[in-house]
Order: C-alpha cells, then structure tokens, then sequence
C-alpha cells in the first residue's frame, strides 16, 4: 500500500454496509437472489460492488436460515473479502435491516443499507450516498420519475400529482448509525411498516438528502428485469 492510500484510509470513516437478502422472490417465481447474470448471480454482483468500493470497510449479509451455507458458498466462489458476516433476518425487511446494523462494528461512522437484488449499483453512486451521510446524516440515490403518477381508489383515479416534485428513491442508503438503529427500532415498536429506510428517519423528523441514483440501478424482482440488467451489462462492457 502506497503511503498516499494509507493517508486517505486513516482520514476517511469506518463504513458498513448491511445488504439485506431475506426476501421470498414471490414475484419471480424462484429465488431471483442466485439467478445468474451473464453467468454471476444477482446476490454476487451485489455483494462485489461493495467489497471492491475502497470506501466499504465491512459487509453484512441478512438472509434467510436456509441460504445461510449458499451465501457462505456463494462468497467464496466469488473471492469476497469483507464479508464479515452471514445473519438470518426476520419476517420483514425492517426486521432483517435491524438484525444486521445490529451487528456492526463499533467503529462505523455511517451503516448503509442495500437490497441484495440491486446488481446493478456503481461506485459512483456509492461514493455520493457514502459522502452525503457522512456530512448530513441520512442520504440516499434517487432518480426523478418518468412516468405520470395516479393515485387510485378501488380502480378509479383520484388525482394527478406533479411529477416534478417526486422522485424514485433507490439503494443503498446511509445514515449515521445510531439515528438508523433508533428509527428502525421505532418503526418495529409503533408496527409501522416502511417500504424503505428512510422512511423510517424521516418519521422522526430527520430529513434525508438525495444524491445522483441511475436508471440503471433496477432492482431485480420480474423475469423481463433479467434481461435489462443483463442488457445493461453488456452495454457496460462487463462480464
């Protein structure tokens, strides 16, 4: 390691990532999770865009009990490094998102939390959420909406919001720990459900700031979602 690298490492904060790999893939049929894209399945390419992030210094895998012995497998196939550990999560992902920021190291100045069936995840958005939380506490990647929005009543359109003013909020998102821990711990104690973390900080007040997501950064949950990310890799250049 260059001296320069062992300055940047020392200044910098202590990050983890919880990736949260306990959904039941209902939607998909099988277990989307270990579908291969290209040939590496989803959960693997999930998994390396942050072991190989230079600003990722520790990963937590939350799964179900039975994919414990696969992921474990699954890691070693695919030479990661920073897994540190393999939990089973809960009945939601709320749960499942406490269960592994519970397990932490201690050093951590910011957690993350990532869907495992988002592959598609750069270093670029990576580095913008990480540095957005580190400076305002809660941060997540978003994209502004493409398509007009409905609210619906048993079938029947209510209204129209102005699409200029939503935005479709991705992962991963980061948070300093401790404000993470404690809004995920409300949500559960008040049996609120959230569909995503920050929804659980901002119910205690704590605004979330949003950097560059990309249309790229789908989460696998159809068939057809297959093959756009496998479209989006070889339009990548990747393998």
């Amino acid at each position: 390691m260059k001296l320069s690298d062992l300055i940047r490492k020392k200044s910098r904060p202590f990050c983890s990532v919880v990736i949260v790999a306990a959904g039941s893939s209902t939607r998909m049929g099988e277990d989307k999770l270990m579908m291969p894209l290209l040939g590496v399945p989803v959960l693997a390419r999930s998994i390396l865009a942050f072991d190989r992030s230079p600003l990722i210094d520790e990963i937590i895998i939350v799964t179900q009990s039975e994919k414990i012995v696969p992921v474990s497998q699954l890691c070693r196939d695919h030479g990661v490094e920073k897994v540190t550990k393999i939990l089973v999560g809960g009945e939601t992902r709320t749960v499942s998102a406490l269960a592994g920021l519970s397990e932490i190291d201690s050093r951590a100045r910011v957690a993350a939390i990532h869907d495992g069936a988002r592959p598609l995840v750069t270093d670029e958005i990576i580095r913008a959420v990480l540095h957005e939380a580190v400076l305002n506490k809660a941060a997540a990647p978003a994209v502004p909406l493409k398509d007009t929005v409905k609210i619906v009543k048993d079938g029947v359109v209510v209204r129209t919001p102005d699409r200029t003013g939503l935005a479709a909020v991705q992962t991963p998102q980061a948070f300093w720990p401790d404000i993470i821990k404690g809004a995920l711990t409300d949500a559960i104690n008040h049996g609120r459900t959230i569909t995503d973390d920050c929804s659980a900080v901002e119910a205690l007040g704590v605004p979330v700031h949003l950097t560059a997501g990309s249309y790229e950064n789908i989460k696998i949950t159809t068939p057809d979602d297959i093959s756009a990310a496998e479209a989006i890799l070889t339009g990548r250049g990747e393998r």
